[in-house]
């Protein structure tokens, strides 16, 4: 079958269509048909970890299909059964999931839809509910909201009954998340919001910080932090991986601080989030308080046009490959 691989060099990841053979599912594993498969752009990045210069190997991270074939030891899944999740070469007509990892699709969703959840509503709920403790009522702040863990944040958050305030420099897709529940669009590429933030939030500074884009706006988010506000680094799109950290602030406002990275987990940490998102997530999928947004679906076979699209920064939420 041909399956999409990835090459990683020095400073670039380039995408190889290549012959590969159908892999057989293992002990505890289910083998999808692969209908899409969501864009991820941490993958892309040579030295983010995910891809290591010098390695071959398949490409995507998720996906949305049908179960047809099961390995052993793999109980409450059959044959047939609709089901998406990560899983490693997802941009393939078949890809191999651990069992604990697929999830069954609400039939309310497509398969484009589908394909746009794991990844990015699995991160969300870690940085949101797991480590973030949002609670009705709350102020989040998303910078970059307008990328595909930005609109899911946004979603859930308002979901679960936060108030929202997004960073974009794209006042079109700003405008466009308002009908997802955005209470406050603050149009901007630099660390100047801070004075915006505290306008919207009576002065109080906000609850949870999402940080997609990196340390260009580490800073601002810090001083846009409430008491016991709590801070989720997820992104470093900008490419600056340093910042400085006020520890006056992190002192004086008993500020929390954590990261939502999957890179060091093992199989086991990954699934063992799984039950808590089935609970708190997918019910709000299937009964349409969340509906993923998919800014565009590519053919299998324009991949790389559907990677350069994410790289110029033209999408609002997801991109997905649908797979024939």
């Amino acid at each position: 079958m041909k399956s999409w691989m990835m090459r990683a060099e020095a400073d670039s990841a380039t995408l190889e269509l290549q012959d590969v053979t159908v892999p057989e599912p293992g002990p505890g594993q289910v083998r999808i048909a692969v209908r899409a498969a969501g864009l991820n752009r941490g993958e892309f990045i040579v030295g983010h970890g995910l891809a290591k210069a010098g390695t071959v190997k398949p490409a995507g991270m998720e996906a949305a299909g049908t179960i047809d074939a099961i390995g052993a030891g793999v109980a409450g899944l059959k044959v047939g059964d609709r089901v998406m999740g990560r899983c490693a070469g997802a941009f393939s007509p078949v890809a191999i999931m651990d069992a604990r990892e697929a999830i069954a699709v609400p039939t309310s969703l497509s398969w484009e839809q589908a394909a746009a959840v794991p990844l990015a509503f699995l991160v969300v709920h870690d940085m949101l509910f797991a480590q973030g403790r949002l609670v009705a009522g709350e102020w989040v702040l998303v910078a970059g909201v307008t990328s595909g863990v930005g609109v899911a944040a946004l979603q859930s958050a308002k979901a679960a009954g936060a108030r929202v305030i997004g960073t974009s420099g794209s006042a079109e897709k700003l405008g466009r998340l308002k009908a997802e529940g955005l209470d406050v669009a603050l149009r901007t590429r630099s660390p100047d919001f801070h004075d915006a933030v505290m306008q919207a939030t009576a002065g109080k500074g906000v609850d949870l910080v999402v940080n997609t884009l990196g340390g260009t706006v580490f800073a601002e988010c810090v001083r846009s932090m409430g008491f016991q506000a709590r801070f989720a680094m997820v992104g470093y799109v900008d490419g600056v991986l340093r910042a400085e950290l006020d520890l006056q602030a992190l002192h004086a406002r008993r500020l929390t601080f954590f990261g939502v990275s999957n890179k060091q987990r093992n199989a086991d940490q990954r699934a063992a989030g799984l039950p808590a998102f089935v609970r708190d997530i997918v019910p709000a999928l299937a009964d349409g308080r969340i509906r993923p947004v998919v800014d565009r679906v590519f053919a299998f076979g324009e991949l790389p046009e559907a990677r350069a699209h994410m790289e110029a920064n033209r999408h609002l939420g997801k991109i997905v490959v649908a797979i024939p």
